[in-house]
């Protein structure tokens, strides 16, 4: 069905514009009437030429499906039907991808399948926890209620994200700046000194040399040391991506000094955010911990969450298991102990997830207090430490000279 663009007045004359999908020109022109939308203007939106390559097409972000949720919410709240929440979504949305997507799930609700099953059919956007809540609120009746909490739980995971990415990539830049400083004053600067010191006559200081020898070694082998660099980091990749190197790998980062810790706290306080939210939207335990398990991002974590699942689903209590595993604080599995025994475990688990949250943010702080002097003081004694090198000679022909 095409889609036309509109430009009119509204009965207040203020001019209004938007989209809308019909078969017919005339069709447009009868529901603008109708809204009473005066001296329209109508035309045929020309086609995308990159409709159909997945690659050119935007992206839908994770503020868009938090602004999805609270709008969404607002509206159910306000007792409009689903069918005409998705068509005013879909109306005022502005992502091309996202707008798609609306406009298919809309079909579907109005097949006969449910705003879960509808959403389900997009993973990539809508993951298992998602859909699980949003059937719990169909189920339940308080889908605006649903949608709130996971307009909040949503940002709460973005903010907690954005967070780990920025402890992580202030020393990670500074590692690769360093690298990249070095390798030109080897590759650039040194060969210039060392044609300037052939001339002297006489043998060079023992470090000008070390660092002349080095020079050379990098300059002749620049290609293969670019060439290795590369099949290291594709063949570790490849490593990580089987599954004895998830396990490997998640297990040794969670052992990493400094770092360890901050994807610890992470991982406690998602999984605590994530099932106490699932929890408190009467999705069952079981089901809950199946796909908070799945989403863990750490194959150490998911292991520990799957076998506290098969724990409760013998008769055992959730805080024993999580204890033994020995990913989880003491503190943390004592506080679930507590909830499990007041029949409070969601309210617990949000608790807990408050506190780590703040804890993510100071040990963030905290590992960017320490990696900064540390940081200074590596590029000062690498890079001051050739630039030194490189002046002995000159020194040494003052000294001669004087």
């Amino acid at each position: 069905m095409p889609v036309y663009l509109w430009k009119g007045k509204d009965r207040h004359n203020k001019s209004k514009k938007g989209e809308m999908e019909a078969p017919s020109e005339d069709v447009v022109r009868s529901e603008l009437a109708r809204r009473k939308i005066t001296s329209a203007k109508i035309k045929k939106k020309p086609k995308d030429l990159f409709e159909n390559v997945s690659f050119m097409q935007p992206k839908v972000k994770g503020s868009d499906i938090i602004i999805f949720c609270r709008q969404f919410s607002t509206m159910i709240d306000a007792g409009l039907p689903i069918i005409q929440c998705l068509d005013i979504l879909y109306a005022q949305n502005d992502n091309k991808t996202f707008k798609k997507m609306l406009k298919e799930v809309k079909m579907n609700v109005e097949s006969g399948q449910t705003l879960a099953e509808a959403l389900r059919k997009y993973p990539k956007q809508f993951d298992d926890l998602f859909v699980n809540m949003i059937s719990a609120g169909e189920a339940g009746g308080i889908l605006d209620m649903i949608l709130r909490r996971l307009s909040a739980y949503l940002e709460k995971a973005a903010k907690l994200k954005a967070k780990i990415k920025g402890g992580m990539t202030y020393p990670l830049v500074t590692i690769v700046i360093a690298i990249v400083v070095v390798a030109i004053i080897m590759v650039f600067v040194i060969p210039v000194f060392e044609e300037m010191f052939s001339g002297m006559g006489s043998a060079l200081p023992v470090a000008t040399q070390v660092v002349v020898n080095m020079s050379r070694a990098v300059k002749s082998n620049i290609f293969y040391i670019i060439g290795a660099t590369i099949i290291f980091i594709y063949a570790m990749r490849r490593f990580y991506r089987t599954e004895k190197g998830k396990v490997l790998m998640d297990d040794f980062i969670l052992k990493v000094p400094l770092f360890g810790d901050l994807v610890r706290k992470a991982a406690v306080a998602k999984f605590t955010r994530t099932t106490g939210t699932m929890l408190s939207s009467g999705v069952a335990i079981l089901d809950a911990l199946e796909i908070v398990a799945k989403t863990a991002g750490n194959k150490t974590i998911e292991k520990a969450v799957f076998d506290t699942r098969t724990a409760i689903a013998e008769g055992r209590t959730m805080s024993d298991p999580l204890a033994e595993s020995g990913v989880f604080p003491s503190m943390v599995c004592q506080m679930i102990a507590v909830g499990e025994s007041t029949g409070a475990l969601d309210a617990m688990l949000t608790k807990i997830a408050d506190f780590y949250e703040e804890e993510v943010d100071q040990a963030v702080e905290n590992l960017t207090a320490l990696i900064e002097p540390f940081m200074i003081v590596f590029l000062g004694v690498v890079i001051g430490g050739l630039v030194v090198s490189m002046y002995l000679p000159i020194f040494k022909m003052a000294s001669a000279l004087g």
